[in-house]
Formats: C-alpha cells, sequence, structure tokens
C-alpha cells in the first residue's frame, strides 16, 4: 500500500464526476427555460404547489443525507458496531407527528414560510427571531457540507480540493437560481438514485473482495461488530437505544416538521393528502440509506478486520476511511471510485441547492416582503439573486472552515444540531399551548439556545486534552499542615464541582434537541404565566393544535353507551343552549381529525 493513502482517479473516474455535475446543471436549466419559466415567485419557490408525492419523497430524504452522514455513518459502524442502526426506530414517531399535526396544520394556513406561522400565532418579532436563527443555523452548515467531502477526498485521492469546492458550489448555485424549487427537487431525485446505486456498487464489490456474503458475515460476527439492544438508561451514554429512538425523535422532529427546507416541500405539494403520502413514503427511503451506510460500515470492518488504516497510518482520519476503502478495494474496477465520489458529492448538492431555496425563501418573504412593496417581476428577480448571493456566501464559508482546525470543524457540525432544537420548542409552544405568548416565546427560544450552547461548547472543550504543564522549578517546599488541609479541601471542592459540572457536559450529542426544546417549553410556559397567558379568542384560528379534543374524541364513549343521566344532561344543554359554547372547537377539532383518519386507515 502507498504509505501517503493517495489513491489516484482515472480518466473514467473524472469523466463520470463530471457528468454528475453536467446532469444537474441540465435539470436546471430545463425547469429555467419551461413551463412558466420561473417567472413568478409563487412558481420558482414552491414550484406553483404543482408537485406529486414520489419526487418530493425522495427530495426530503435526500436533503438532510448530507455527505457528513454518507463519510459519518460507515466508520461509526466501523468503530462501534451496529448499535446506531437503532436510529431507524425513531422515523416512526419521527415522521408519524408531522405527517398529522404539523404538515395538515401549516398547509391549511397556505404558507410559503414556516416562519410566517410564528407571526399569527405570536408575533412579528417572534417571527424575526425564528428567521434570522434559521439563516444563522443553515449558513453555518452550507459551507461544512460542501468543504468536508471535498477535503476528504483531496487527502485520500490528491483531488484538487478547491476544484472540488468550486465545481460543486457554482453547479448548485446556477441551478438553484436559475430552475427554482422544482429543479432543487427534480436533481435531488436524480442525485437520490446515484446516492444509492454508488453505495450498492461498493458493498457488492466489498463483500465480493471480503470472500462472499458467508465469509463476510463471520468476520464481522466474530469481531463483534453486531450489536444487541443496548438498554442502558444511563443520558451520557453516547449510543444506546434509548439515547437513539428517543433523542432521535427530537432530532427527526426538528428536521422533518419545522425546517423550512422540509416544510417549503410540504407547501408544494398539489394537496394536503400527498404532502401527507410524501412524509409516510420518506420512511422506506430512510431506511434504506441506513441500512446501506451501515452495511457499508460492516464491509469495511470484514475488508479490514482490526487493521484500521487509521492505525496503520495510510490516513490521518476516521472520516477518510470511506474513501480509503473505496479507492483501495475498487482500484482494479475503473469507473467504480468515480462512481462513489459522484454518490459523495450528490449528497451536499442535494443539501445546499434545498439550502439556497430555502434561505431565498425566508428571506424574501421574512424579511424583504412585509417592509418594501414590489411587483411580482421585481420580487421573483430579487428571490434569484438571493439565491445567487447565497451561493456565493456559501464558498465564503468554505474558505472560512478551510482556515479553521478540525476540531472547530467538528464545533460547527454540532452547532447545527444545536439550533434545530431550540427552534422545535419554539413551533411545540405555539402549536400545542394555546396559553403562551409572545414574551414567554422569545424568552423561551433565547433560554434554549443558551442551553443548547452551553452544554455543547462546554462538552466539547470537556472532551479536549488538557496541557501538560511542565515543572519548571525542581525546588522543593514543605508547607505548613494547616496550609496542607486548606488547599486539600479546596481541591476536593473544586474535583466536586468539575465532577458535576462534567457529568452534566457530558450529556449524549443525540439528546442536545431534546435538552433544548423541553427548555423552550418550560421557560416559554413560565414565562407566559408570569407576564399574563394568551386568551382563548387572541389566538389566530387554525394555529393550535386541539389536542385535548381530538383525545377526547378518541376516548369518548359511542352514543349507545351512555347511562339515562348522560342522555339527560345532554338534553339539559341542549335546551340551555350551551351546546353553542363548544362549536368552535367542536369545528376545529373536525379541522384535523376527519383527514387524520383518513391518513390513519392509508
Amino acid at each position: 500500500m502507498d504509505p501517503a493513502g493517495h489513491k489516484y482517479f482515472t480518466v473514467i473516474d473524472y469523466v463520470i464526476f463530471g457528468l454528475l455535475l453536467v446532469a444537474s446543471m441540465s435539470i436546471g436549466l430545463y425547469y429555467a427555460f419551461t413551463g412558466g419559466r420561473q417567472s413568478t415567485t409563487q412558481e420558482f419557490l414552491i414550484a406553483d404547489r404543482s408537485m406529486k408525492c414520489l419526487p418530493l419523497s425522495l427530495s426530503l430524504m435526500a436533503t438532510f443525507q448530507s455527505a457528513v452522514a454518507i463519510i459519518g455513518t460507515p466508520a461509526e459502524v466501523y468503530a462501534h458496531g451496529t448499535q446506531y442502526w437503532f436510529i431507524g426506530c425513531s422515523y416512526v414517531l419521527g415522521l408519524l407527528i408531522p405527517a398529522h399535526i404539523f404538515i395538515p396544520l401549516f398547509y391549511r394556513l397556505h404558507l410559503t414560510s414556516v416562519y410566517q406561522y410564528l407571526e399569527l400565532r405570536f408575533c412579528k418579532a417572534v417571527r424575526i427571531c425564528g428567521t434570522v436563527t434559521f439563516i444563522f443555523q443553515m449558513v453555518i452548515y452550507m459551507g461544512v457540507g460542501i468543504y468536508t467531502p471535498a477535503l476528504a477526498l483531496n487527502a485520500v485521492t490528491g483531488f484538487h480540493l478547491w476544484g472540488a469546492v468550486l465545481a460543486t458550489g457554482l453547479v448548485c448555485t446556477l441551478y438553484t437560481a436559475l430552475g427554482g424549487l422544482k429543479a432543487v427537487v427534480w436533481t435531488d431525485v436524480f442525485q437520490t438514485v446515484v446516492m444509492f446505486t454508488g453505495q450498492l456498487a461498493v458493498i457488492i464489490v466489498g463483500v465480493h473482495q471480503a470472500g462472499g456474503l458467508s465469509e463476510a458475515w463471520g468476520k464481522v460476527r466474530d469481531g463483534g461488530r453486531i450489536s444487541g439492544i443496548d438498554l442502558n438508561p444511563d443520558p451520557t451514554v453516547r449510543h444506546t437505544f434509548w439515547t437513539l429512538a428517543v433523542g432521535g425523535v427530537f432530532l427527526m422532529l426538528s428536521l422533518y416538521g419545522v425546517n423550512q427546507a422540509q416544510v417549503q416541500r410540504y407547501l408544494s405539494s398539489r394537496t394536503e393528502r400527498e404532502a401527507v403520502m410524501s412524509c409516510y413514503m420518506v420512511f422506506p427511503c430512510l431506511q434504506l440509506a441506513l441500512l446501506l451506510s451501515c452495511l457499508m460500515g460492516l464491509v469495511m470492518f470484514a475488508c479490514y478486520g482490526q487493521n484500521s488504516p487509521v492505525e496503520q497510518q495510510y490516513i490521518t482520519s476516521k472520516d477518510q476511511m470511506v474513501l480509503y476503502f473505496v479507492m483501495d478495494m475498487l482500484q482494479n474496477f475503473p469507473g467504480l471510485p468515480g462512481l462513489f465520489v459522484a454518490c459523495l458529492f450528490s449528497a451536499p448538492l442535494s443539501t445546499i441547492s434545498s439550502a439556497f431555496n430555502s434561505l431565498a425563501t425566508v428571506t424574501m418573504v421574512d424579511l424583504i416582503k412585509p417592509h418594501y412593496s414590489m411587483t411580482e417581476a421585481r420580487a421573483t428577480l430579487l428571490s434569484k439573486l438571493l439565491a445567487l448571493s447565497y451561493g456565493i456566501i456559501c464558498l465564503a464559508m468554505a474558505y472560512l472552515v478551510h482556515l479553521m482546525n478540525s476540531s472547530v470543524l467538528q464545533a460547527a457540525l454540532s452547532i447545527f444540531g444545536m439550533i434545530g432544537g431550540p427552534l422545535l420548542g419554539l413551533f411545540c409552544l405555539g402549536i400545542f399551548f394555546p396559553c403562551a405568548n409572545s414574551i414567554g416565546a422569545v424568552t423561551g427560544l433565547s433560554a434554549g439556545l443558551l442551553m443548547a450552547f452551553w452544554v455543547g461548547i462546554g462538552g466539547f472543550l470537556t472532551r479536549m486534552p488538557s496541557p501538560v504543564i511542565p515543572l519548571l522549578n525542581s525546588t522543593i517546599t514543605v508547607p505548613d499542615v494547616s496550609e496542607n488541609i486548606t488547599a486539600a479541601t479546596a481541591e476536593l471542592e473544586a474535583d466536586s464541582r468539575s465532577a458535576g459540572l462534567h457529568g452534566f457536559y457530558s450529556l449524549s450529542y443525540m439528546r442536545y434537541s431534546a435538552l433544548s426544546s423541553c427548555t423552550v417549553l418550560i421557560v416559554g410556559l413560565i414565562i407566559s404565566c408570569i407576564t399574563g397567558p394568551t386568551k382563548g379568542d387572541d389566538v389566530a384560528s387554525g394555529t393550535v393544535y386541539p389536542v385535548v379534543k381530538t383525545a377526547q374524541s378518541y376516548l369518548k364513549p359511542s352514543t349507545c353507551c351512555k347511562t339515562t343521566a348522560e342522555h339527560k344532561v345532554d338534553g339539559q344543554k341542549e335546551m340551555n343552549g350551551t351546546v353553542k359554547e363548544d362549536t368552535g372547537s367542536q369545528e376545529e377539532t373536525q379541522r384535523f381529525l376527519p383527514d387524520v383518519e383518513l391518513e390513519t386507515s392509508v
């Protein structure tokens, strides 16, 4: 093996990688010059609400199936086994709750930006706070998402670092700015097919190189990489069933319930039913993506065993393992390395294009349109310029990430996850608690962000190796006994405080979203009660989900099972005219309940 770890591309590999970029660009140009030619903001931002559920479901899956996941998940399984696989259990509730609560609510309000809801439910200040938080989240992730795979590719293959960054960033910017959401969705579909094809090809060839299916299974089983269910309730353990299944639900809700990039796709559906069905169809797509990534990690272990390329110093980081494996095992199969690199770069293309489009949407709808009146043609042109501008910002962020070291790079990735939890808590506060007011919403969001950054950054700094301070003076002095006691007491107190904080900072990163979401809810409700809860008449119609009424409708006994006394009470209520008081809440329940029952039967 090459001690430098470099495995170089062939001409065929470069051609396949180039074809990916050309095909993606062609889809954008097609939608730029066909149909309505992206001449209105309605078409550019939400595709004229004309999308079908199948392409939407693939686009929903591809949006956050980033290159970090394609690189990181196999490396995680190689090092620690298949425990991470249990995050798939969180996909059930993480998609059912958006399908039955968030999507119907947002779709019936006819929104373009999900943050319009915050103004309808609270006030304009809450809407602006949510929008600015989302922009900060996505701008950070854009640079990281495009730079990470390019850096790994450069380290393993010698592929030109900035050639990959610029090619990916510019192509993505152009087809997003020209083709709008339709181009983004259909390129996501194409890139999803490329992702699945590349991963499957690598797994098949890897199993063959490992000696066959039975031989590969025996190696991973004997190597202890097939993990059972770990029911340890300790929240500081990095990956357990509870950490992944429970923490994963909050992570999924923050991505598929309230994130603008995903909600914008729901809102582009032709009907509410198709929006809900697209959310259902994401489930098998995500399970397939998780399965392929975990299988790739097992195949890597079957080929290398305990002789990790990192320990052999062929590569410097476990994030480079997947690419090294592909280049090492598939070197004799011309074109396959190029296919996998195309697969790898399909993920950031999907993620970054979705980020461009969603950022242009929230900037236009939430920050510009409410303050400046303009014609439809001018608004459309400005939306395209915003998408183009965010593309340039993405390249600038990639350069900024380049100037950082790897530890800061990991911190930036953690920040992306930490911001999603408080935003989820903010939306849940408005949707499920009619008493919450604007002051409680802003205070709760601030408290949630502070909690997330405190735990996340504190944990990151705690895990950093402590510097070793050498002794500069060898002179030995014997202190007084009282000084010894005082010093020992102070040291014990410091140790106890650090142990308590260390336990807090050791919280699994999968629980960050749950912790920050709950912080927003608790603080928001307390502040709302102190400053005066919102009255029922002041809550805008359709902005609150009727949790109690919906639960009662499922638990309420049928009419034939009522007792005579209950019938008598009902009759008295009708005679006294008290039924009218419940009309509004019953109507609100019916707005949600029939569709929920219909979709459940599907």
